[in-house]
C-alpha cells in the first residue's frame, strides 16, 4: 500500500492541503479562501504557519468569524491571517530559541517557552512541526489577533 501522506507526485502536501486534510481547520481554510490567500500559501515559501483549530476560532466572541468572512472585511481578515504566518521555516527547535517573530502581517508575535509548553502570544502550541512541502505548521489553541 502506498504511504498515506504521499500524493500522486510523491511530494508532500503543501500547507493548504495539509490543513484541509486534517479536518480540524475548517474555519482556517474557509478564512484563507475568503481572504484570497490560497495561492500564497500554496506557493514555494517556505512559511511557518501558526494554525488555530476550529475550536480556537470558536473561542472568539460570537459573530467574530462571520464578521471577518464578509467580503467588506477582507482587509481585516487578511491582516488576522497573515499575523499567523512567519516567512521561512521555523521548526519547534528554532521557535524555543526565539522570544519573538515578525509575521507576514508586519507585527511581531511574542514567543515564550516554559515547562515544555510553547506560547505564541496567548496561544499554546498543541502540535508542533506538522511538515508540509512548503513549510511547517504549528497547531495553536487560540486565534492570534494583531493589535
Amino acid at each position: 500500500m502506498p504511504a498515506a501522506h504521499a500524493d500522486h507526485h510523491g511530494m508532500k502536501k503543501d500547507i493548504v492541503d495539509v490543513a484541509v486534510e486534517n479536518g480540524s481547520f475548517g474555519t482556517l481554510v474557509a478564512a484563507v479562501q475568503a481572504g484570497g490567500l490560497v495561492d500564497t500559501l500554496k506557493s514555494e515559501g517556505p512559511f511557518t504557519v501558526f494554525a488555530p483549530t476550529d475550536e480556537a476560532f470558536a473561542k472568539l466572541p460570537a459573530g467574530t468569524v462571520e464578521m471577518l468572512l464578509k467580503p467588506e472585511n477582507k482587509d481585516k481578515l487578511v491582516a488576522v491571517l497573515t499575523y499567523h504566518v512567519v516567512a521561512g521555516k521555523v521548526t519547534a527547535a528554532d521557535v524555543v530559541k526565539l522570544d519573538s517573530a515578525t509575521t507576514v502581517q508586519g507585527q511581531a508575535v511574542t514567543i515564550k517557552s516554559s515547562g515544555g509548553n510553547v506560547m505564541i502570544n496567548d496561544a499554546k502550541v498543541v502540535i508542533a512541526d506538522v511538515e508540509a512541502s512548503n513549510g511547517v505548521i504549528h497547531v495553536i489553541d487560540t486565534v492570534l489577533l494583531p493589535k
